[in-house]
């Protein structure tokens, strides 16, 4: 007989339950070629086309009262009552007609502002990503080891991830864990099982996901976000012991995202970290979104690492310096650096030369490479 003193379990909550309703400022926004829309007391909503910031046209500035009722209904009270406490939350949600946002719920000045972004319900083709076809290839044929895509929030890093994780679900009998934070892309299982959790509802942190990960039998791991040394720290090992691993972290560079990696462990371990990383680092994908010439959207510029037995002795004998060199020298096995993808692009007029050279990271080096293989 059941103990009367026992509480009783409640029920989980159904996945992605949808919206109960669209506020009509969001359908409005949906009904607009722009991914993102920033909402704060006292201004305008803005929102993003192309990747430039601009007013919402048609729109009054929102009051506070306006503002704070519309986090209540996309949030739900649960998650609204969490936040007013926080005065933090990031969260993912579904709208009736099928849509999802990612939402960023904050306080600036002591009232409420929303960052919310909408995202694509379909993944894109692999080979429609703009990414070398050869880099395609080794990525997927991998089974073990670490594979990592960097760049600035809006680069599109999360849309190329899960192209990869859903090529590897139509054609790989695996079991596919994802941690993120929210979940962005819903994968359904195809020829993989996909198990998705998402930190702060399904898991306590990324780095608590990542330990108990060990014991779900997985065989390809995606972590959102690479953000502090215990998270890196159990990707590392993860990929140490035969797991594929997927990864983000927001660097601008390939070397640059080797040594943040190193950098985050103490002095006393950091040898240690380099054979590590040397051992399992695969390759490294540093991405911009770069506005096109032709104003129909924007393209994707790559830097492209690939960790070879010269670049593994590299990181190994704390090189890293010389690593842009070898990617520059490295085409042949994919690698490119972000000054050449850019260049490609103006030889190719899919991207003015002015454009390419404000997102350059050195435009003297990119002039350079513009008028050598012109």
């Amino acid at each position: 007989m059941e103990d009367e003193t026992t509480p009783a379990i409640e029920p989980l909550k159904a996945v992605d339950e949808p919206l109960p309703e669209t506020p009509p400022l969001i359908e409005r926004f949906l009904h607009l070629d722009s991914t993102d829309i920033h909402i704060s007391s006292g201004e305008k909503p803005y929102i993003r086309v192309n990747g430039d910031l601009a007013p919402m046209h048609g729109e009054d500035a929102m009051s506070a009262e306006e503002v704070e009722e519309l986090t209540r209904i996309i949030l739900g009270e649960e998650h609204f009552q969490k936040f007013i406490h926080a005065h933090e939350c990031d969260y993912a949600v579904s709208l009736l007609s099928g849509e999802r946002m990612r939402i960023n719920a904050s306080v600036q000045r002591g009232r409420i502002s929303l960052s919310i972004r909408l995202l694509s319900s379909k993944f894109m083709a692999l080979e429609t990503l703009g990414l070398s076809r050869r880099i395609v290839s080794y990525i997927c044929t991998l089974r073990h080891g670490m594979v990592l895509v960097t760049g600035a929030t809006g680069s599109g890093k999360s849309t190329t991830l899960a192209s990869f994780i859903n090529e590897m679900n139509m054609t790989r009998s695996a079991h596919i864990v994802t941690i993120e934070e929210p979940i962005e892309y819903l994968h359904k299982n195809k020829t993989s099982f996909v198990t998705q959790r998402e930190v702060g509802s399904d898991t306590k942190s990324f780095s608590e996901a990542l330990r108990r990960s060990f014991r779900q039998d997985p065989d390809i791991v995606l972590i959102g976000e690479m953000r502090d040394e215990e998270t890196i720290r159990a990707a590392l090992t993860l990929s140490e012991t035969g797991h594929l691993t997927f990864g983000t972290l927001h660097t601008s560079e390939a070397f640059q995202t080797v040594i943040r990696i190193i950098g985050s462990f103490p002095p006393t371990e950091q040898e240690r970290a380099r054979h590590v990383l040397a051992t399992t680092l695969r390759v490294v994908i540093c991405q911009q979104l770069v506005p096109r010439i032709d104003g129909k959207g924007r393209v994707l510029a790559t830097e492209t690492l690939v960790v070879n037995s010269i670049v593994r002795a590299l990181i190994r004998e704390n090189k890293l310096h010389q690593i842009p060199v070898m990617m520059k020298n490295g085409t042949e096995q994919g690698m490119s650096t972000m000054n050449q993808s850019l260049a490609r692009l103006v030889r190719q007029r899919i991207v003015s030369q002015d454009i390419a050279s404000s997102f350059s990271p050195d435009r003297e080096d990119f002039m350079e490479e513009l008028v050598n293989r012109t």
